[in-house]
């Protein structure tokens, strides 16, 4: 990679504002009004249906779920999900019998292709149709507290763990089933897969977690020690009828810090050895990638997957090549099908904008090993491959605008895995500051978009939060290119002080071409609007937005964008 003359010195920009934006809300008017999915009924008796099947816990409380068996001898190896959704929360046919309604989040959150599964199909779960098909008995169960079974639940606590490990051992002791029990779901039905699998259950065969955080704290509820206020609140009135031991969106209030009632969300992964096909999402920053690929990095497991995409969230999901993997995994490992081939450690794809994959291809492991760590510093130029000369420095206003730094290849270069933004900031009549940075990809005056969390079109190549007064480093976790805030104290900045921060940005896997450039965005604010035709709702964060910033660069100050280069 070679560094010539750089695109772009610094100056003011406001990264809210990017072309493109009204020809993208005409798209999402016609995704509102007809969303590319399609229900389908399943044939006539091909599906052996039993709801409301009673399981009790180890603690006397009774769970349900919705068994669906596929016709004929069994026994069969068995599927579970279980989440807070509601298990007979299914699509309905309308009145006027043509076609199915389908759960709002269909329409209010962008599809990127088109999707089609059964009517038996709830939110983010697999399709029964489908696997029955394959010869798998689907378990849908409702979590404690939700739907039809009783208690009071507990968000993504240890209470969760021991249920679902309960409702496997269930499910294997059946007469339907071969006592190998397999879990798959997207989102809420993956991060229930974390705790469960850590305790080990004995029939437990595998799990095919697509898409699901592992921090609460750090990947959805306060990423960079900034509160969430957007899909947390979305999320907390999809789940309001539900009887909750607490409300996650107080909570999130309540504890600023990553205390002791964060850690005890967080699973154990490193007790989680079964084989485990994982969904790691370039799509997904806002909610579930940094856990995924995080879940991949630290479980024990002696076949561990990573399937990596920068597609839409349920698109994948329910694709034909994604079913693929999906089957000859679970194939593998819960029917002892030794004609499957082992699947790659990593599937990587790569893009070039969010509509156009130049590469899919297996790896070894991740970040690839022949990642060439590059550092992009900060100088009066622009992003350069030499540190800065000089000592140099720009000022924004976190309520008004943000900076710009700009670098343009002159080859052909894959970026792919995590990045991480070095700064050393100041703040004027004001003791913090909340970091909000992006690295984009320009051509020429075309911003190019990627697909990004819930449904946005128009997201930056990576994205990271960080506010500055929690800065302070977990030394033994942090790595070169993923350092680890602890979230643990505050620190609150004094006048003049120059402090270092250093902000993880998400995994990505991006080719620019020789000609484009990388952009390097920093903000006080959230770096998109409010609109749900333009804007990456429901995201949304709390920012301050009090005083000034200074950022500064220099041979006492190397602030730098290290990039992950993949060798050829």
């Amino acid at each position: 990679m070679a560094s010539r003359t750089p695109a772009h010195a610094p100056a003011h920009d406001r990264p809210w504002s990017r072309p493109g934006a009204a020809a993208y809300a005409l798209t999402r008017l016609r995704g509102i009004a007809r969303p590319p999915v399609e229900v389908f009924e399943p044939a006539p008796g091909s599906i052996v249906i039993e709801n409301d099947a009673e399981i009790v816990t180890r603690d006397g409380t009774v769970l349900r779920a919705n068994v669906y068996r596929p016709t004929g001898d069994g026994p069969f190896p068995v599927l579970l999900c279980a989440h807070p959704y509601g298990k007979d929360n299914l699509p309905a046919r309308k009145r006027s019998g043509r076609g199915y309604a389908l759960p709002f989040q269909y329409k209010v959150l962008r599809q990127s292709g088109p999707i089609r599964f059964s009517s038996l199909t709830g939110w983010e779960a697999p399709d029964p149709a489908f696997w029955t098909a394959e010869g798998y008995v689907v378990v849908n169960a409702d979590l404690r507290g939700c739907g039809t079974s009783e208690g009071v639940g507990s968000p993504f606590a240890d209470q969760e763990g021991e249920d679902v490990h309960d409702l496997i051992e269930w499910a294997a002791q059946q007469p339907w089933s071969t006592g190998a029990v397999g879990m798959i779901g997207v989102s809420y039905l993956a991060i229930s897969q974390w705790k469960a699998a850590a305790l080990k259950p004995p029939h437990l065969g595998a799990i095919v977690p697509w898409e699901g955080f592992t921090d609460a704290y750090r990947e959805l509820f306060r990423p960079g020690g900034i509160q969430e206020t957007g899909f947390v609140k979305m999320w907390s009135k999809g789940v309001k009828n539900n009887r909750l031991a607490f409300d996650i969106g107080t909570k999130n209030t309540e504890h600023p810090l990553r205390d002791d009632f964060w850690q005890s969300l967080v699973p154990d992964l490193k007790a989680i050895d079964v084989p485990a096909l994982i969904c790691g999402s370039f799509s997904d920053n806002n909610l579930h990638s940094r856990g995924s690929f995080r879940a991949f990095e630290s479980i024990t497991s002696s076949e561990p997957h990573v399937y990596t995409h920068r597609g839409g969230k349920w698109a994948t999901f329910y694709s034909a090549e994604a079913q693929r993997s999906q089957t000859s995994f679970l194939a593998r490992h819960l029917k002892n099908d030794a004609s499957q081939p082992v699947l790659p450690t990593v599937r990587l794809e790569v893009r070039e904008s969010r509509d156009r994959i130049v590469e899919v291809r297996d790896e070894s492991q991740w970040p690839p090993a022949n990642t060439i760590w590059t550092s992009l510093f900060l100088t009066d130029d622009g992003l350069s491959t030499l540190p800065a000369s000089s000592s140099g420095s720009i000022t924004f206003d976190p309520k008004k605008d943000g900076v710009k730094l700009g670098y343009t290849f002159d080859e052909d270069t894959e970026l792919t895995g995590p990045t991480a933004l070095r700064l050393f900031v100041s703040v004027e009549d004001a003791d913090d500051v909340d970091l909000f940075v992006g690295v984009e990809k320009w051509q020429g005056s075309r911003y190019v978009p990627f697909e990004g969390s819930y449904g946005f079109g128009r997201d930056r190549v990576a994205t990271g939060w960080m506010r500055a007064s929690v800065r302070h480093l977990d030394e033994g976790a942090s790595t070169l290119f993923a350092p680890v805030p602890t979230y643990d104290r505050r620190e609150p900045l004094t006048a003049g002080e120059i402090v270092q921060v250093d902000i993880p940005l998400g995994p990505s896997a991006t080719l620019f071409r020789a000609g484009e450039q990388l952009r390097l965005v920093v903000a006080g604010r959230w770096m998109w609007p409010t609109n749900p035709l333009t804007g990456a709702m429901p995201a949304k964060y709390a920012a301050r937005r009090s005083g000034r910033c200074t950022l500064h660069w220099g041979d006492a100050h190397r602030s730098r964008l290290l990039v992950p280069v993949i060798g050829r």
